[in-house]
């Protein structure tokens, strides 16, 4: 394996422990294994794995600082992104992880397990089947926002303990105008350029929508 290393993470989270700071180390090799057998991520972007998916993950936390005991839905959570870069660095919160599609689940219960993620479960699940209610639900870009929020829709917890309100924390990309207006939702953007200072952040964002 080539030394990919997790220097990104610390330039933006440098309060991390040891034991975060290993379980981010551990990441490149063990999606290079499993990408190999079941493609989650694109080929050519697994040496960019620290910048475009993991710190992308990580937006969420610049955001939203998620609180002990508060539970957040990752739906269509691919190959575990946002989940389990944000369920290592809030070990205190509880992280559910779904997709629909099988071998994906796979991967993310994989890499948990080798983690020793202990706050994490993932099942293969479409968002609609689920019964739990959350504090806050993420996606990476799944689909639009006017598609996505029916599935959703109804399954936020009514407490907010948070600085922030229950809602939606979903990371898109590009000119989002038209795509917000057209979900009809009240949405917030939050530029990750103004946290992260390289170039592939430029035109992404945070888009919270409190439920």
């Amino acid at each position: 394996m080539s030394e990919v290393k997790p220097d990104i993470i610390l330039k933006y989270f440098p309060d991390l422990s040891e034991k975060q700071l290993a379980q981010f180390s551990q990441l490149f090799d063990l999606y290079s294994f499993w990408n190999a057998q079941i493609n989650v991520i694109s080929r050519k972007d697994i040496e960019e794995l620290y910048e475009r998916h993991v710190l992308h993950s990580l937006g969420i936390a610049k955001v939203c600082s998620f609180k002990v005991g508060e539970s957040v839905l990752d739906v269509g959570t691919g190959g575990g992104f946002p989940g389990i870069p944000l369920a290592i660095l809030f070990p205190d919160t509880h992280f559910y992880l779904v997709d629909s599609i099988g071998k994906k689940i796979k991967v993310v219960k994989e890499v948990a397990s080798a983690l020793g993620l202990e706050n994490l479960k993932a099942d293969h699940l479409r968002a609609e089947q689920i019964k739990e209610k959350f504090n806050f639900i993420i996606s990476r870009a799944v689909t639009r926002l006017g598609e996505f929020y029916p599935w959703i829709q109804g399954k936020f917890k009514k407490e907010s303990i948070n600085a922030i309100p229950n809602g939606i924390l979903y990371l898109k990309g590009g000119d989002l105008a038209e795509e917000i207006k057209e979900s009809k939702l009240k949405a917030e953007l939050y530029p990750l350029s103004a946290y992260f200072e390289e170039e592939f952040f430029e035109t992404k964002y945070v888009v919270y929508v409190p439920q």
